[in-house]
């Protein structure tokens, strides 16, 4: 997955276009490398799911 789709998919999570996003074991690290970057990083939860996949929400409030 290239870096621009994971950007928009980060930005369609935000503003309620997708409700989740799946991402897949192969595609976590450099997902998670551009999610910690971003000013909104804490309103972003991931669910681990088994095999290494995780499911990410956005959510209006950041965690602490």
């Amino acid at each position: 997955m290239k870096d621009e789709m994971m950007i928009e998919v980060m930005d369609h999570l935000k503003s309620g276009q997708l409700s989740e996003y799946f991402v897949k074991k192969e595609d976590f690290l450099p997902f998670r490398q551009l999610l910690v970057k971003r000013e909104d990083f804490k309103n972003f939860r991931g669910i681990a799911q088994r095999g290494g996949d995780v499911l990410y929400r956005y959510t209006n409030e950041a965690r602490s």
